[in-house]
């Protein structure tokens, strides 16, 4: 039996799809795969549903695939595919294995030349860097930066003092949460030319996407607690 397929499943930003969100392409594969992937089975079904899934969740199987999945959890779904079923890999948010669990997983599939198929939709990163007016040609995803602040501003001044000698931007996010002390440490930290662009609640009514010095930012803080943000920097 021909092993099945790995497929890289883009999940809509915010709560609600929009018409561009999800393509046709999409909804198909959601009825017709059988095995699915996913952080969380409870968001998973949620956003199924609200993405056009039509048939009972006793038919299919959802198997749990996180940061903390094991060598072994990954060997299983690894089998499952190999005995030909297709599977489905779901992100939380926007483009699977991109600052989200998945790698692990995909390199694994490569190992036994299991094809791995990403749909085009949406990504919050990609997304952020393209509209920023950055260096799209020269930048660096860095995922987290420290949570200490004191470690944190040393990154910042460190990644700031690189992009001035080599001219890339640099994007990181952080846990929505803590995204107002990330952009108080940024703000402490660079210099009043350099900019920072805030991409926030991209793809929802009250997102926005913006760059400018950080001098301005600091004449209108914006509110970001909660609120998943990806920000870019890039020295003049």
């Amino acid at each position: 039996m021909d092993a099945g397929s790995l497929f890289l499943l883009p999940c809509f930003l915010g709560d609600e799809p929009t018409a561009d969100s999800i393509s046709k392409w999409e909804i198909d594969l959601l009825n017709s795969v059988k095995l699915f992937l996913t952080e969380n089975e409870k968001s998973c079904r949620r956003f199924m549903r609200k993405a056009g899934f039509q048939g009972s969740f006793d038919e299919i199987e959802l198997v749990r695939l996180d940061k903390d999945s094991s060598p072994l959890d990954i060997n299983h779904i690894i089998n499952l595919i190999t005995s030909g079923k297709d599977a489905a890999l779901i992100s939380e948010a926007g483009a699977p294995a991109l600052a989200d669990p998945g790698a692990p997983l995909i390199r694994t599939a490569h190992k036994h030349n299991i094809r791995v198929i990403p749909v085009p939709g949406p990504s919050a990163i990609m997304q952020a860097i393209i509209a920023s007016g950055l260096n799209g040609q020269q930048f660096v995803f860095h995922g987290y930066l420290p949570i200490d602040s004191v470690k944190r501003k040393t990154t910042v001044k460190e990644l700031e003092l690189k992009s001035s000698k080599e001219g890339y931007a640099h994007f990181f996010i952080e846990t929505p949460y803590r995204n107002n002390a990330l952009l108080k440490d940024l703000l402490d930290s660079l210099l009043d030319n350099t900019l920072l662009s805030i991409a926030s609640n991209i793809n929802l009514p009250e997102g926005f996407i913006s760059t400018k010095t950080c001098k301005l930012w600091k004449k209108d803080l914006p509110d970001l607690h909660k609120k998943p943000s990806v920000f870019g920097m890039l020295a003049s």
